[in-house]
């Protein structure tokens, strides 16, 4: 069997996809998981052995480029070396603690670290696992800071998928099952979607395009917060949208927000699960507007290796906590687990120390270029978007006058074939449409021509 012992591979596969052994194991997936969590078909999964900074080697051989990052996750690589080396050092020295009585000192300089690279004021924390979990603690935060229970989120949101964060959650998919079941009240508003906009703002047509479009949803804002002001007392937004297609509002939205939340008293969420950690050329994706929060939520790329997630937040908002005198009222039995902030030590200090941020804007520029010369030749292609390292291609097909229909079957089968030729690539979206692409920062610009050409490719034939 083959070892990765470096990531700046171009793929390499010798077998069919799924391999046998990936079938096989499949198989005996279906046996013990539950049937709603992996997706199981002729067509994957492919079941991964190793991986390193770009690339990734499953069970049967193959060798693939990663456009994914492993949901984001690996922005500075898979397994990337300092973030290994900090955790055999932990491993040596202190695997589990007491993180809320008795708190380890990787806990300890790791709030302080986050203090640092987050914007504005942030500088107190809640730790977590999940990006879900550290949503949950914005809300609870907003709430004791608030006094009111209700949050205004979006269409085309993705916070999580517990109970909590259903409630700020878009997509009867997700929160269909479970509505009776759904607790916070919340009232939503449309997302200014630059290419697809909501019902409600596809009246707001060019030239005043984005910025009227901007107008127009900051309007609906203020107009359902004025209605619900009784119970409404958070907003929480995603400054640029993943799961639902990887959306970027008009300029001057996000500062809308912040001016409207400052006028009603009432408390921002910026969810950057997704876009934080550099992944947009900056430290968060919120700092391209230059608009801070009163809490930010991290995760993802935070660890770069193992579960971590945070809620950042300002003093000010963060005080409505009461001081623990002797138990705490929100914490978890890994809470500032010492492994996970030693890995998030690490990698923090690997994308300061390698440039990692500059990097993602100038590799970036590359990208969206390559993507913009890729729509105007590829049919299909309604639109390319994001920032940074991050980007969607949407993919449409003729549906007459009015608004380009998705093509989510052209998207699984690029994917497939994408696939098939050594990229992983994930189809994202509201309707399944949109390709996503979110690599590793470390991505060499070889592996990237090739990715982007082979794109090219797989659009071409499907």
């Amino acid at each position: 069997m083959s070892k990765l012992n470096s990531g700046d591979r171009l793929p390499n596969v010798v077998t069919p996809l799924p391999g046998p052994e990936s079938r096989r194991l499949a198989i005996e997936l279906r046996r013990h998981e539950s049937p709603n969590v992996t997706f199981v078909s002729d067509r994957g999964p492919i079941v991964w052995r190793e991986a390193v900074d770009a690339n990734v080697l499953d069970v049967d051989g193959n060798t693939y480029i990663d456009l994914s990052a492993g949901f984001g996750v690996a922005a500075t690589g898979h397994r990337n070396h300092r973030v290994v080396a900090a955790l055999h050092r932990q491993l040596d020295r202190l695997v589990h603690g007491l993180g809320d009585v008795h708190p380890s000192d990787a806990k300890i300089e790791l709030l302080g670290k986050l203090a640092d690279i987050t914007p504005g004021d942030l500088s107190l924390a809640i730790l977590a696992s999940s990006g879900a979990e550290a949503v949950e603690a914005a809300l609870k935060t907003a709430r004791l800071a608030s006094d009111k229970p209700g949050v205004l989120s979006f269409t085309g949101a993705y916070h999580g998928l517990t109970y909590g964060t259903l409630a700020v959650t878009d997509r009867k998919i997700f929160r269909g099952p479970f509505e009776d079941q759904i607790g916070i009240p919340s009232v939503q508003a449309p997302y200014p979607d630059p290419y697809r906009p909501p019902t409600e703002l596809q009246e707001v047509g060019d030239p005043a395009g984005a910025v009227g479009a901007a107008g127009a949803a900051l309007d609906i804002v203020s107009a359902l917060l004025e209605t619900n002001a009784e119970y409404i007392g958070a907003v929480i937004v995603e400054p640029l949208q993943g799961r639902a297609g990887i959306v970027r509002p008009p300029a001057g939205f996000l500062t809308g927000l912040r001016e409207i939340c400052d006028r009603r008293n009432l408390v921002l969420i910026f969810d950057e699960i997704f876009t934080g950690m550099g992944r947009t050329g900056r430290w968060f994706a919120c700092e391209h507007e230059n608009v801070v929060p009163d809490l930010l939520c991290i995760g993802k790329a935070l660890s770069g290796a193992l579960p971590l997630s945070a809620c950042i937040g300002h003093p000010e908002v963060m005080a409505a906590w009461p001081i623990n005198e002797g138990t705490a009222i929100h914490t978890s039995t890994f809470l500032g687990h010492p492994l996970a902030c030693a890995a998030a030590l690490a990698q923090i200090a690997e994308i300061e120390e390698r440039g990692l941020i500059a990097r993602a804007a100038e590799q970036g520029e590359r990208l969206h270029g390559r993507l913009k010369e890729l729509k105007a030749r590829a049919t299909g292609v309604g639109d390319v978007r994001g920032l940074g390292m991050l980007a969607g291609i949407e993919l449409v097909r003729d549906g007459g006058p009015g608004e380009p229909q998705p093509d989510p079957d052209r998207a699984a089968e690029v994917t497939t074939e994408a696939l098939a030729r050594g990229l992983i690539v994930l189809a994202d979206g509201r309707h399944g449409n949109v390709l996503s692409l979110s690599p590793p920062l470390v991505i060499t610009d070889e592996q990237l021509n090739f990715a982007l050409n082979t794109l090219e490719d797989c659009l071409a034939q499907a």
